[in-house]
């Protein structure tokens, strides 16, 4: 069986430290240099040769996250790596999956196309904002799922029968449901109409919450804009309380200070993106055991689907 051999990209090293500690082998070495004038030139500090390479970097922007994972892959296989898997635990550019209007990108299937020409055998990632991403790549992806974290928090909380889950727009009611679903308990839907990117013009609940202790499932939150009205249009339904889980932090723009002054009891969220500061509303659960069980079943040729809930 070949060597398995982890390496971290900048962005993610922390994250990528504990895939490690958990998969029970420390991270191999490996030197970003940078010119004067930001240019990257990644290399490996140890040989490769014949092993399967694990390199872990989430792909939120800013673009270097994304061009420095395709010169570690390159740098990879020049190296002549038996298999090279490129760990994503946030997949960047994910919510541009189609054209919704006329002369835009399909970024997210541009990105999967630079990773795979950029030399990848495989992609390990985790809750997709668009399931149909997927189809976006001809080489195997797994596709891990946040639930396997979050249940079992959830069933700390235990909030008995008035728990009740909430999408917080139309578009991810199949997250909600299947939270729902594994509960036994019903759900809500909030219908939202943006003027533009990031901005909620009107939000309506569908559904009833009075006497309930809510869970706003989304995969990602960014501004938390749409996040924390809903929660307050929730609230005022009668609702007992209000928390959310959301697989990536992106949190972007105000929003620590839009989930600061809240209605929310707290935000749930995993590392697979970096905290850039503490809040005390936002509490982060790590995917990094997750990820290393995962690793172990591909390198050992093991099914993965006892990871999913």
């Amino acid at each position: 069986m070949p060597e398995v051999k982890l390496f971290a990209g900048t962005n993610t090293k922390k994250l990528a430290e504990s895939i490690a500690k958990n998969y029970g082998q420390e991270l191999g070495d490996m030197t970003l240099s940078k010119f004067s004038d930001g240019e990257m030139s990644p290399s490996f500090d140890e040989s490769v040769r014949g092993c399967h390479v694990f390199l872990i970097q989430s792909t939120n922007p800013n673009a270097d996250n994304l061009l420095e994972l395709c010169l570690m892959i390159d740098a990879a296989k020049r190296a002549s790596a038996y298999k090279v898997c490129a760990v994503v635990p946030y997949f960047g550019y994910a919510r541009q999956d189609r054209k919704d209007r006329p002369r835009v990108s399909i970024a997210a299937k541009l990105i999967a196309n630079m990773i795979t020409s950029a030399g990848a055998d495989r992609i390990m990632t985790c809750d997709l904002h668009a399931g149909q991403i997927q189809g976006f790549f001809d080489i195997p992806l797994d596709h891990l799922n946040g639930s396997a974290i979050f249940v079992p928090y959830l069933k700390s909380l235990d909030l008995g029968d008035n728990l009740i889950f909430a999408s917080p727009d139309v578009g991810g009611v199949g997250r909600a449901r299947a939270y729902a679903k594994h509960f036994e308990v019903e759900m809500v839907v909030c219908d939202k109409h943006r003027k533009r990117a990031n901005e909620v013009a009107s939000m309506q609940v569908i559904g009833d919450v009075e006497g309930k202790d809510v869970v706003l499932v989304d995969d990602m939150v960014d501004t938390a804009g749409t996040m924390c009205k809903a929660a307050q249009i929730i609230l005022d339904k009668g609702a007992n309380s209000v928390r959310a889980i959301a697989t990536h932090g992106v949190l972007s723009g105000k929003a620590y200070d839009n989930i600061e002054n809240s209605v929310l009891e707290e935000l749930v969220i995993t590392d697979t993106i970096p905290l850039k500061k503490e809040s005390s509303k936002i509490k982060v659960l790590t995917v990094a055991e997750l990820f290393a069980k995962a690793i172990h079943a591909v390198t050992g040729n093991d099914s993965i689907s006892a990871l999913f809930i």
